[in-house]
This record gives C-alpha cells, sequence and structure tokens, in this order.
C-alpha cells in the first residue's frame, strides 16, 4: 500500500493545490508579525518545509512546535496555524487550546476529528484535507501545500512558491522512472548498515523527512545532521572505523559555494573511518523543485528498505501501543 502512496504524490500535490485554491481565508484584524506552527509527526513535518520554502521571501519570523506547549510570544499578532492530519493528535490538541486563548489567527489544517470540529464550533478558518489518505506520513504534499497557501492568502509572501510547487509535478512526472532506480541502489547501499545523512542547512527538511520515513517504513533507526553545523561538533565523533555506517549526502548545484568545499572535505575525513560513501544531486530550477525531488526520491528509499527488510511500511504497532498506555493515564 505505501508504494501506492508515494506514486501518488505528484497527484496529491496537484490536489493539494486545487483544496488551497478554493480554501476561503479571512484576513486578520490584526497585523501578522510572526508565525507558529503546531504539528508533530507526518503533519509536522509540513512546517518544516513551508518554514525552508519561504525564508527569502517571508518577512516575519516563522517557528514550529512539536509538542503540547507553546511559546510565551504568541500573541493577538501571530499566525497560529494547527496542523493535525487525523484532527485527534493529543500534544497538537493541547496546543491549539493554549492557542485559543491568546487571540491568534488560528488556521486549521485536518482530514476531520475533534480540530475541525472545534473549528466549525469557535469559527475558526480552517481546511479539511481528504479522509482517504491512511497514513499521515504519506501525506506532506497536503500539509506543506496549504500552509504555503495560507501564507499566500494572507498576503505574507506571492504566489512565487506555489508555482514551483506545480513545477515540481511534472518534474517527478518526467523523472520517475530514473528516481525509483537511484532510490533502490540507496536502498541497497544502506541495508545492514546504519544510514547518516548530511545535508546543508537549506535542505534540513530533506533529510529529517528521510530519517522519519526510514524509522517508519523500514523501521530502521538512522540520524541525520546538516552543514555547515555538524562541522563545528559531529565531525569529531567520527573516531572510530566502523563499515557498518552508510553516509548519503544530498547535493545541490547551487550549494553555497563555501558548503560545496566543505562537503568535499568531510567525505575525506569521514573516508578514514568507512568506505560507505555515497552522494546523490537534485534536479529542478529552484530550492522548492529540488527539495521535491529529494522528497520523492527519499520516500522511495524508505520503501525500497521496508521490502529488502521484509517489514510491513504501513505497520505502525509500537505507536499505538504507546497511545493506548497514555489514554490509561
Amino acid at each position: 500500500m505505501m508504494d501506492t502512496l508515494i506514486e501518488r504524490f505528484p497527484a496529491q500535490l496537484v490536489e493539494a493545490l486545487e483544496i488551497g485554491n478554493n480554501a476561503q481565508i479571512n484576513a486578520h484584524d490584526k497585523a501578522i508579525n510572526k508565525i507558529y506552527v503546531a504539528g508533530l509527526g507526518g503533519s509536522g513535518i509540513g512546517g518544516n518545509f513551508a518554514q525552508e520554502f519561504v525564508r527569502e521571501e517571508c518577512k516575519v519570523p516563522f517557528v514550529g512546535g512539536k509538542g503540547y506547549d507553546i511559546p510565551a510570544w504568541v500573541d493577538a499578532n501571530t499566525l497560529a496555524i494547527v496542523s493535525s492530519y487525523s484532527g485527534n493528535t493529543e500534544e497538537t490538541l493541547n496546543a491549539f487550546g493554549l492557542i485559543q486563548k491568546t487571540g491568534a489567527k488560528i488556521v486549521c489544517l485536518a482530514s476531520g476529528g475533534k480540530l475541525i470540529e472545534a473549528a466549525k464550533e469557535k469559527g475558526y478558518d480552517y481546511i479539511k484535507l481528504p479522509d482517504d489518505w491512511p497514513s499521515p506520513r504519506a501525506c506532506l504534499g497536503f500539509s506543506m501545500t496549504q500552509q504555503i497557501v495560507v501564507l499566500n492568502k494572507l498576503g505574507l509572501i506571492s504566489d512565487t512558491a506555489i508555482q514551483q510547487i506545480k513545477k515540481s509535478v511534472d518534474l517527478l512526472k518526467f523523472n520517475q522512472e530514473e528516481i525509483k532506480k537511484e532510490a533502490k541502489e540507496i536502498a541497497n547501499f544502506f541495508i545492514n548498515k546504519m544510514p547518516i545523512i548530511y545535508t546543508t542547512d537549506r535542505m534540513a527538511a530533506v533529510a529529517i523527512r528521510l530519517r522519519q520515513q526510514i524509522n517508519e517504513n523500514a523501521k530502521m533507526l538512522c540520524w541525520h545532521h546538516i552543514i555547515p553545523e555538524m562541522n563545528h561538533n559531529e565531525v569529531l565523533g567520527w573516531g572510530i572505523e566502523d563499515d557498518k555506517f552508510a553516509v548519503l549526502y544530498f547535493r545541490n548545484e547551487d550549494d553555497f559555494r563555501r558548503n560545496k568545499v566543505r562537503i568535499d572535505i568531510n567525505q575525506k575525513i569521514i573516508a578514514k573511518y568507512t568506505p560507505n560513501i555515497k552522494e546523490v544531486w537534485s534536479k529542478g530550477n529552484s530550492l522548492i523543485e529540488r527539495a521535491i525531488y529529494f522528497v520523492n526520491l527519499g520516500d522511495w528509499v524508505s520503501w525500497y528498505l521496508s521490502e529488502l527488510r521484509g517489514v510491513d511500511a504501513v505497520e505502525i504497532d509500537v505507536i499505538n501501543y504507546l497511545k493506548g498506555e497514555l489514554a490509561k493515564v
């Protein structure tokens, strides 16, 4: 099933754009001078991407929260986007309750559940997402796109990001077979290894996304870090030879030139401790196109890894157990 959902990602982006185009988002009665997004897991990662996609254009701070609480600075001049695909995420609902006390401009994103019920009851703007997608982690296109749409409709950004999301659809369709081929190679590179993902700071969401997808779909541990930050700490952690480590670099032709040099030096350093180093280059003409290209590639990697490991990519028994135990408290 997960492979079918990944296959539908370009179509999901098209549907997400249509939903966003038809969404009604009302102006706030106060000037918005900051943005806060509450959301976790497959619903929260959309905020990571939206933040990176608009940071060169959006003039106000954009921060995401992934817990029960909210920052003290959330107030009546804040745009608060509350994202929970099911509409019932415990932590997000608690944050939602706190946000309501601040007078912030609230926009809810969900397929239903308590979040949509509350939005309707209290008159908050909301965008209802399709309820026929069985796995929130496969719905990044919906949450990511709607956050961009909300910012555009409230005049915080132009429609440039929306147009670039549209262009990414054709990019994925045209390169789909090549993406799958490369994803299989990466999955074989990672199998029976500890995956380590490195990229530059402007693509941090891509690395987080792949780590989460490997965790959830392939049922594997892995870690990630970003450049140049890891050059100030983690690079010193490479001191033991171990061929169980497999390092993947996400690279872009337009990466900052000093970061390109840093990556080349990093590889020389790490090569002393593991022979398993691989790099993959993005395609596309903008940050958004390149990031979405990597998202689709990474999702396929996680699927092929689940196949190689013989695990059910959709199964979330441990998460359900955790929620069940929490429900007893």
